[in-house]
Formats: structure tokens, C-alpha cells, sequence
């Protein structure tokens, strides 16, 4: 393919290339909804930190002493979120490379476990700041 000065374009294109306009943002809306389900039905860890962290978020802004409190709150809870469903993208990408035993799948899968236990120890940290 060219650009408008005739000179191919060197950005390969495929089908999985993004649509400009609503229909990206649509289509990006998709992929994010199969990426919860996905999450929500082959990830464990993911169900029991949506099973603890969603009544954590509702419960901040009952006792935050204010709504900034009550946000940091609720935000550290989406952190471990996004770092679970982060975890869970490299476990899953691991795999599909290889299930045999590999120092780095082991390495780059321990990484992503302490990356999560260091989001939660975070939300502890800014529960107890707010809430002390």
C-alpha cells in the first residue's frame, strides 16, 4: 500500500488493524468486554479480588472521612485489578508459548505475581492512610 506521496507505506496492514472513528472505540469496547469475561471465567485469583475488591469499593465511600479518601480508596482497588487482569495477559501469553517447564515463562510469571501482591500491599497502604 502508498501513502499520498507514492512511497509505500511502511506500516503493514492487516485485518486486526484499528477502524478510525466510533468504530474503533466500539470495537476496542468489545475486545475490553471479552477480555473481563475472559478474565472472569479462566482466572481464579481475578473472581476473588472482584469477590473482595467490589464491596471494598462500595464500603470506601461509606467510610472515608471524604471523597478524596473515598477515591484513593476505590482507585487502589481498580489498581489491583488492572494488575491482575495484567498478570493473567502474560500467564496466558506464557502458555500459549510453551507449558514446559522454562526459566523465563517462570520468571516472567513470578514477576507478575509479585507485581500483584505490590498492588495489594498498596491498597492496604493507602486504606490504612485514609482511614487512620
Amino acid at each position: 500500500m502508498s501513502n499520498p506521496t507514492g512511497t509505500p507505506d511502511p506500516t503493514p496492514t492487516t485485518a486486526f488493524k484499528s477502524r478510525p472513528g466510533f468504530a474503533r472505540i466500539w470495537q476496542a469496547a468489545r475486545y475490553s468486554r471479552d477480555g473481563m469475561i475472559a478474565a472472569f471465567r479462566h482466572e481464579a485469583a481475578f473472581r476473588q479480588e472482584l469477590a473482595v475488591g467490589v464491596p471494598l469499593m462500595a464500603l470506601a465511600w461509606w467510610i472515608a472521612p471524604g471523597r478524596w479518601e473515598a477515591l484513593a480508596m476505590t482507585l487502589s482497588i481498580v489498581a489491583v485489578l488492572v494488575v491482575e487482569l495484567l498478570n493473567s495477559a502474560v500467564e496466558a501469553l506464557a502458555d500459549a508459548v510453551s507449558l514446559e517447564t522454562h526459566p523465563l515463562i517462570k520468571r516472567a510469571k513470578d514477576i507478575g505475581s509479585a507485581a500483584v501482591m505490590l498492588s495489594i500491599a498498596g491498597a492496604a497502604l493507602v486504606w490504612i492512610v485514609a482511614l487512620v
